[in-house]
């Protein structure tokens, strides 16, 4: 990738050189070369620096700190997945008043990942409200405590609590002063369609467009970057497994009456080429992917699909991202709703939690630039789920600095 990006960007600028001395047929070309060489080797030099690691670190900067947040980048300090959500739900829903209240709170087991990220579909308006996750047997204090906090308003039909899952009678009777629905299905194809379903009761109405993610393990990370798309927009997940596509997938497509626009979401190792004919019975299919999960992820956070309207689309400045450590995918699930309002931030992964070459070059191409005035944006901002044994500050300083808006002239803010 690093290899390609600098052969790209030789490309770019020989190319430019090559036409500005053909507009400029009188010129000494003997004088005029060695500038122009000089300049594009400026250039490259200047695009080089900016898509790779900085080459000095300062050993002591995590020392002593008094605060884990940014000028560009919010820190979610935990790697507990209940706390996570918590943090996210108190971030993203004051409930201050009515107009920053949840509809309704959507109750996920821990440590159930299929049901989790496929529920985030449940997120989005018009139930508008967080994942909290629960135990087997019981709701935690802590999750008992922030439901009560929010005060959710209801939905149309005056639902303030979906749980997720087959759970314990226990849990319910935790929940009973609150009105409860539920989808007890625990297959991960069939809960999907489940929530497929309930979606469209309260919407009125299919989406035509729909996410197909794998359900199996080795997918796993793969599939997570879906759980912001879907907290973010109508569209649901569906599940596959990489050789079958299961029947209640199927189910689901078929309400589409086979005008479906179908996004697969990962490489061919996690969802076969087979899978991907059996799908396009039942409508177009596009794939979307990445050899790692941290290429997939950055992937879907620049893919748009311009008749539909799928997808982020972030290749130009002005954006919120998520990232998350592929070592913690779980508090991709709880951070989903920076998706859903704020700075609707995809998930972009961290290999081990360190920004690598394929970040370096994402973040290049949403950076910010100005001409003259850095108040006039645009600006980029980042949510760092993870504590910092799991995303160093060290990494997070290096994320900081690549959202921040810089002048065009490459001169710094000391040029304003």
């Amino acid at each position: 990738m690093k290899k390609a990006t600098r052969i790209l960007g030789v490309t770019i600028i020989t190319a430019v050189g090559l036409a500005a001395c053909g507009q400029t047929n009188n010129m000494d070309h003997t004088k005029h070369e060695p500038k122009k060489e000089k300049e594009t080797e400026q250039k490259e030099m200047k695009m080089n620096q900016e898509v790779t690691a900085p080459k000095e670190m300062n050993q002591g900067a995590s020392n002593d700190l008094l605060t884990t947040s940014l000028k560009n980048v919010t820190r979610l300090n935990t790697n507990d997945s209940l706390q996570m959500a918590v943090l996210t739900s108190q971030t993203i829903w004051p409930a201050t008043h009515k107009e920053n209240q949840p509809g309704a709170v959507i109750l996920v087991p821990v440590n159930e990942w299929q049901l989790g990220i496929a529920s985030a579909d449940l997120i989005h308006h018009p139930n508008n409200g967080p994942i909290l996750f629960i135990e087997k047997e019981k709701v935690p204090e802590m999750t008992l405590k922030e439901i009560k906090r929010l005060n959710p308003l209801g939905t149309k039909d005056g639902t303030q609590i979906m749980v997720m899952g087959d759970v314990d009678a226990s849990i319910l009777e935790q929940l009973k002063e609150y009105k409860v629905k539920q989808i007890k299905e625990t297959d991960p194809a069939t809960f999907a369609k489940d929530v497929d379903k309930e979606y469209t009761d309260i919407t009125g109405s299919y989406p035509n467009s729909v996410i197909i993610g794998s359900s199996e393990e080795e997918g796993r990370l793969y599939t997570t970057p879906a759980v912001n798309w879907i907290s973010h927009m109508p569209e649901p997940l569906l599940y596959t497994e990489k050789d079958k596509v299961p029947k209640a997938t199927i189910e689901a497509l078929k309400m589409r009456k086979d005008k479906a626009n179908i996004y697969v979401l990962g490489p061919e190792k996690i969802i076969s080429k087979e899978v991907e004919k059996e799908l396009s019975k039942y409508g177009k299919v596009t794939r979307i992917s990445g050899e790692t999960p941290v290429e997939n992820s950055i992937a879907f956070a620049k893919f748009k699909d311009e008749k539909t309207k799928f997808g982020w689309g972030f290749k130009k400045p002005g954006h919120g991202v998520s990232f998350v450590s592929n070592k913690t995918p779980d508090l991709a699930v709880a951070g989903a709703p920076f998706s859903h309002m704020g700075k609707h931030a995809p998930v972009i992964f961290l290999e081990e939690g360190k920004a690598s070459q394929p970040v370096y070059d994402f973040l290049a191409t949403i950076q910010p630039k100005f001409k003259d005035d850095p108040t006039l944006g645009p600006y980029n901002h980042g949510f760092l789920l993870g504590s910092t044994s799991d995303i160093s500050f060290e990494t997070q300083g290096i994320l900081d600095e690549r959202l921040e808006i810089v002048q065009e002239s490459g001169q710094g803010h000391g040029g304003h």
